[in-house]
């Protein structure tokens, strides 16, 4: 008769004969993957800094390159563990691999999709399109990028948002702090204004705020007056430049708009809102 302790005896030998074997297995998975994944982070290391790279440009391309490629190898190293676990449990994985060949046949045409995503982020990760970190707007779309794989792209908006982007369906990338950013300033003022005058406002704040210790390390060329942009029904519309370094702009941009009204305020300048003249009559 078949009893507990024969049971017993069963999962033992099974567990001493195939179980020890599988837990080998999970055991070098885990090794693998925390070996392969320092090889990977030294190489790619090692190879972008023999590149023309700014520091940070460096690093976030290195932390891009290593996120993917680690995805990759933890995929193909649980996998072939996966395959090696059933095969040792007794599992024929040879009807399953063939399983999954007709399977894939089948759903071959749905996989267009994700052959195309896959084909797409090669491309961007070669081309060095954009990296984690970086800030950029993949049509309406806009937001820091906080993960790449191969498959799609993870951005998380000033909202807080987060916006799963498959690569396939990138079809125009603006990187907005890939090299250096720009102040990019229009400003009106009054028709009144002597136009030297403020000028010359601008361009001292400008050189003063690039100068400000605070500031100086994320300005590369200070914000200065570049034209007369347009003339409006009440203001004259200035334009002012200056280049920042990634993800500065907004920062500088900022700064510069309170340093300048409170210029314009001390030196009698003003910035006209629109305004309407209603005549009655009897």
């Amino acid at each position: 008769m078949f009893s507990f302790n024969t049971l017993g005896n069963l999962v033992i030998s099974w567990f001493i004969e195939h179980g020890l074997i599988i837990c080998g297995i999970i055991f070098v998975a885990f090794v693998l993957q925390k070996i392969i994944g320092g090889i990977i982070e030294r190489f790619i290391r090692r190879i972008i800094r023999a590149g023309n790279y700014s520091k940070e440009a460096e690093e976030k391309r290195e932390n891009t390159l290593i996120q993917v490629m680690n995805g990759a190898s933890i995929i193909a190293i649980w996998i072939t563990a996966l395959l090696m676990m059933l095969s040792e449990a007794g599992v024929a994985i040879g009807p399953l691999l063939a399983a999954a060949g007709i399977a894939g046949i089948a759903v071959g045409f749905g996989g267009q999709y994700l052959i195309r995503d896959l084909i797409s982020g090669i491309f961007i990760i070669i081309e060095n399109q954009y990296r984690t970190g970086d800030v950029v707007c993949f049509g309406d779309t806009c937001g820091t990028v906080e993960s790449v794989t191969l498959r799609l792209t993870t951005l998380r908006d000033l909202d807080g948002t987060v916006h799963h982007m498959p690569h396939g369906e990138i079809k125009q990338v603006a990187n907005l702090s890939k090299h250096f950013a720009r102040v990019n300033i229009n400003i009106g003022v009054d028709y009144d204004a002597k136009l030297s005058k403020v000028i010359e406002v601008i361009n001292a704040v400008g050189k003063e705020l690039s100068e400000d210790s605070e500031w100086s390390e994320n300005i590369i060329s200070a914000p200065q007056f570049l034209r007369v942009e347009d003339f409006a029904d009440s203001s004259v519309i200035i334009k002012i430049l200056g280049d920042t370094k990634p993800l500065q702009q907004w920062a500088v941009a900022g700064e510069l708009r309170k340093r300048l009204k409170i210029a314009f305020d001390e030196n009698g300048i003003e910035i006209p809102f629109p305004q309407r003249v209603v005549h009655m009559t009897k």
